[in-house]
This record gives C-alpha cells, structure tokens and sequence, in this order.
C-alpha cells in the first residue's frame, strides 16, 4: 500500500474548526474534536502538488472554472457510480448546504412543504425554517437489527399538494445507510405521483463500503432525471472542505432555469482558482488514495465496533454502509441528552455530536467522526474503553 493513514498532521494551533471550537461547544479545550464531518488525515499529496504548481504563477486572480474540471468530475461519475451528466448540466457551488438553500428558495414558497427525513445532518431542517417553509418530518425507521429505512406509509399519509420538495440524504448522515435500489424507486413513485422536487445530497457517495454500492438518484430513470437536483463534490471524499468547492447537477432544463434565477441572484460565481486546480486533481488522480482510504476507514470502524461488543449493555454501534460517521445509540447507559454529553466530554474526553441535534429521533444517540489516522483511532479506543469500564465499576 502507498498510503498508510498511522499518522497524520497536527492540527492544533491552526484555524482548524473542529479545534478553535472546542471550548465553545464543549466548556474545554482538552477533548479530541470527533464531531465535525472533516478528516484528520492529510489531504491527498497530488492534489496540494498541483496547487503549488499552479502557484508557480505569479498572479491569482479572478478565474472561470475550467471545463476540464468539471469533465474530470463527470468521467468519475460515469465509471464510479454509473451516472452520465452532461458539461452544460453542472453548476459550481461553494458548498452542499448553499446548494440546498438555493433549492429550497427555487423550487417552493412561503408555507409550503419541505420533507426531512430525520435524525439527519442538522442544516437540512434549519433552512427550511430560516425560509419559512413549513418542514415535514418524516422520521426513518429504525429496525429491530439497527439499521434504518424510509416509512414509506408515514410519508404518504402526510403529503399533500402543498408538499413541493424533498430533502434526500444519500449516502445518509448520520445513521450510515447506502440506500437499495428499491427503497430509493418508492420514494421516486411518490414524488412524481405528486410533482415533488428531490434535492439529492450525494457528498458522501464516494465514501461506501463493498459490497454496497451508491446509487444517484437521478439515474434510477428518466422520471428521477426530471425531477433531481444532485449535489457532490470532493469535500469528504479527498478532505477538501477548506477548498470550499462542490458542485450541482441539473437534468432537467426548465428545473437548472428556475434554480439560475435564484443561483445568479445569489452571484456565486466561480469559487478560487486554487480550488479549480485542487477538485480537478482530485477526480483526475484520485482513484488508489482513495480506495485506500477505505480500507483503513473501515478498520477503524471495526475497531470502535469490536469495544462497543465489550459494552453490548451500554453502547451498540449501527452497523454502516457508508460515510466515516459511526452512529451510536447509547440509550443503554441510562442518561439523559445533556449527562449522555458530559459522560463523553468528561469521562472520556471526546467531543461528539450529540444525536439530538440531528432530531429527536436521535436522543440518547451520539455520532463519532472516525476519519482519523490508526495513532489516533487507538487513543479513541483507549478513552472510551477506560470510561465505560469505569462506568462499569460505579
């Protein structure tokens, strides 16, 4: 293997969020940041290789984004997630959350409805509320082994004609799911049937374990090509947040027109022109580091899973599919949302995301970032394990 993931740059002293934040959501500096969705792991060497090339040149100025980008980006969705977009379908975006924001303001009006599908990433209901959109739960199911699914019934008996978009998360953050082909063709049958818009976030379709296999939306059929707003970008997949660059894709013409009005009126622009150079790289020589990746992803999953079996009574660990999010449902330790945070900030200094904020669905829940490097997956390993078995001696 040419990348090994033991280590990784430190990140202390820098404007790294996940650490200047520490002592404003936790009450202290001296917990390991787990709970943003960045990795600690150096960002791929061939994409900082071609930015300190591109440096070379003296000026950095105004630049459009290169369709050699965004050809790169559509070649690696075609062969990784068999998904054809064409050049004039693509549109550049500073983010996910910015995209859906665009979305929601494009596609509905005041009042009316905007399906969630909670617990989920907390920004996919604080914009509908922010837009004054009314916001339409529909809470997944969790199922006797652990693992979620769509309520398909649930959905059904709450739509109705004010109900104009759908807010997907797929892969799913927090709870790991990669969605089958046919749960994803039911809720398709429901929002033709009742012209519902599908904002698809995808950011985190690259990061899927085998033998699960993403699945965009937009190519389930002509149908979802007609009626999907796809999101993806490199952020997660090659950690590039700070590159502050994504992307959307729109199939359906008169659906990128009515997403334009609000995009131009936005002024978005076309983001750096080191971001240009870093997402191109990406897609262009980032097969193997990420494959890699995975691979060590997952043995530090298996790693967190294989403690939580010490505990069966306190922690289980939903089983995952994809994302580098572990979703822990704690509800055996007996506490509530606010002690279930201190135990973990206290007890085992970590600093997570506490599940509630993902939704009420996700009380007594908290999830772990464990893209980290091997040295400090273990050190994860070892606070967590000293605090449960403390808890066990009480």
């Amino acid at each position: 293997m040419k990348y090994t993931f033991q280590t990784s740059t430190c990140r202390e002293n820098t404007n790294a969020e996940k650490y200047v934040l520490r002592e404003k959501l936790f009450g202290t500096n001296e917990v390991m940041p787990l709970w943003v969705a960045d990795m600690d792991i150096d960002t791929p060497d061939f994409v900082l290789d071609a930015v300190r090339k591109r440096l070379e040149h003296q000026i950095v100025g105004y630049e459009e984004l290169p369709q050699s980008a965004f050809l790169a980006q559509i070649e690696w969705m075609k062969k990784e997630h068999g998904v054809e977009f064409a050049l004039e379908e693509m549109l550049y975006s500073h983010s996910v959350v910015a995209s859906m924001n665009v979305a929601i303001e494009a596609f509905t009006e005041k009042g009316d409805k905007v399906i969630v599908q909670t617990p989920v990433y907390p920004p996919f209901f604080h914009s509908v509320i922010e837009h004054e959109r009314e916001l339409l739960k529909n809470p997944l199911k969790l199922r006797d082994d652990g693992t979620y699914t769509f309520d398909i019934e649930d959905l059904k008996s709450k739509i109705n004609e004010k109900t104009k978009l759908l807010l997907l998360c797929s892969p799913h953050n927090p709870v790991g799911r990669v969605w089958r082909r046919e749960e994803l063709e039911q809720i398709l049958e429901l929002c033709v049937k009742h012209n519902i818009v599908v904002f698809s976030d995808e950011i985190h379709s690259d990061l899927v374990y085998a033998p699960n296999v993403h699945i965009p939306f937009a190519s389930l059929s002509a149908d979802a090509r007609d009626i999907t707003v796809t999101a993806i970008g490199i952020g997660k997949s090659f950690n590039m947040a700070g590159f502050a660059i994504s992307s959307v894709a729109i199939q359906n013409k008169i659906l990128r027109e009515n997403f334009l009005k609000v995009y131009n009126r936005t002024h978005f622009a076309n983001g750096s022109t080191l971001s240009h150079v870093a997402f191109e790289a990406a897609y262009r020589d980032g097969k193997e580091w990420l494959e890699e990746l995975k691979i060590h992803l997952y043995k530090n999953f298996y790693m967190l899973d294989e403690l939580c079996k010490k505990y069966p009574h306190y922690i289980k660990l939903t089983p995952i599919e994809g994302t580098y999010l572990a979703w822990l449902d704690c509800r055996g330790l007996g506490f509530g949302d606010r002690e279930l945070r201190d135990f973990f900030i206290h007890k085992a200094g970590l600093g997570l995301s506490a599940g509630i904020s993902f939704g009420r669905e996700g009380s007594g829940f908290m999830r772990l970032n464990f893209a980290i490097s091997s040295d400090k997956m273990l050190e994860v390993i070892k606070k967590l394990d000293e605090a449960l078995l403390l808890k066990c001696r009480q």
